[in-house]
C-alpha cells in the first residue's frame, strides 16, 4: 500500500474515533453524557438509576421533561423537550432526591438527583437494599 492509501486509512480511523467521542460527551465541556437518560422536574435534573432497584411508588406528582440529545457538540441544538413522562413519588424518599418516571406506574423507573457522579445517600441505601 502506498503512502496515500495509508494516509486515507489513518484519516478514516481518526474520524471514527472523533465520531464516537462526540456521541459520548457533550460539546459544552461538562464531561457529562450528552445522550444520558436525563429528565427535569421542578428545576432539578434526574438521571436513571440501575434498572434492578426495587421500590414502591407513591402518588403521581406531575410531569418531567427530557431534554433533547446533544450529540452534535451543540450544533443544530433544539430547545424543545424530546419527551414528557409522568412523575411518581418513591415511598420513603423525598422527591428532592428521587422520583419514578414512566407512562404508567407499571413502566415507571427510578431516577435520582445527581451532583456530578454522586447519588444521594437515601437513594444509595435503596439500591443497596435491592
Amino acid at each position: 500500500m502506498n503512502w496515500t492509501g495509508r494516509s486515507n486509512d489513518l484519516l478514516v480511523a481518526a474520524a471514527m474515533v472523533m465520531s464516537v467521542a462526540a456521541c459520548t460527551t457533550g460539546g459544552g465541556g461538562g464531561g457529562e453524557d450528552s445522550c444520558a437518560n436525563l429528565y427535569t422536574y421542578q428545576d432539578r435534573s434526574y438521571l436513571d438509576v440501575t434498572p434492578n432497584v426495587k421500590f414502591t411508588l407513591g402518588n403521581k406528582l406531575g410531569v418531567a421533561t427530557q431534554a433533547p440529545c446533544d450529540d452534535t457538540g451543540g450544533q443544530e441544538r433544539s430547545e424543545v423537550p424530546v419527551a414528557s413522562e409522568a412523575v411518581y413519588e418513591v415511598d420513603g424518599i423525598s422527591p428532592e432526591f428521587a422520583i419514578a418516571i414512566g407512562d404508567t406506574p407499571k413502566t415507571a423507573t427510578l431516577f435520582a438527583v445527581r451532583s456530578g457522579k454522586d447519588i444521594p445517600p437515601e437513594v444509595q441505601q435503596l439500591i443497596d437494599g435491592s
